[in-house]
């Protein structure tokens, strides 16, 4: 029980600093592998930390261990990287104080499971808690728009991911990723009310 504190203030750390970037427009800290990576990244140094401090050997080798996956092994996205982190540090951590290695382990699957959970949850009530990201590996169905000027609709969508401008020649791109078919179809349904669209492209996976 002892743990269960910095444990709880490293997770809400984690998640102030990712909200204080989505308030701030960085909207890349929304999806789903950066909220994941927010609430994990800090335990698992958290853990790594406690299992090295006073053996300076362990540490040397905590380093090269690390340095592998960072190194050695081309990373998808932010969350994958975390989670080789995390595997190897619950390897090492086993070998030295077992505890910690299970507590990381609760930890670790709690978190992917409640990010998961709250996201169906609020879904229900026509809201998201991440964006969608092409960098996680889900399979997703993309919305191209070029339009003559901006559609406010488009741009407080949940869904929209890349936004491009050319002011020169009067032109608006947009590209809205979608987790299902049906949402996009929804969505372009609703983009038939626009007169100002010159193009709509729709990939589906």
């Amino acid at each position: 029980m002892d743990e269960l504190e910095p444990i709880i203030l490293l997770v809400l750390g984690g998640l102030l600093i990712r909200f204080a970037l989505t308030f701030s427009g960085q909207a890349w800290a929304r999806s789903h592998a950066q909220t994941v990576t927010f609430m994990l990244l800090p335990i698992i140094t958290y853990v790594i930390t406690k299992t090295i401090s006073g053996n300076i050997a362990l540490s040397l080798g905590m380093i090269g261990a690390l340095s592998i996956v960072r190194f050695r092994h081309p990373v998808k996205s932010a969350l994958e990287l975390v989670i080789y982190f995390a595997l190897i540090t619950i390897g090492i951590a086993t070998s030295v104080r077992t505890k910690w290695a299970i507590q990381l382990i609760i930890c670790t699957i709690l978190i992917i499971l409640i990010v998961k959970g709250v996201q169906a949850l609020s879904k229900r009530f026509g809201k998201s808690f991440y964006s969608m990201s092409f960098s996680e590996g889900n399979v997703s169905n993309t919305l191209e728009v070029v339009s003559k000027q901006r559609i406010e609709m488009i741009e407080k969508s949940e869904n929209l991911i890349n936004y491009f401008s050319d002011i020169n020649n009067n032109q608006y791109n947009y590209r809205l990723n979608f987790i299902n078919k049906e949402s996009l179809e929804k969505f372009r349904n609703k983009l038939s009310e626009e007169k100002n669209i010159e193009k709509i492209n729709v990939v589906l996976n």
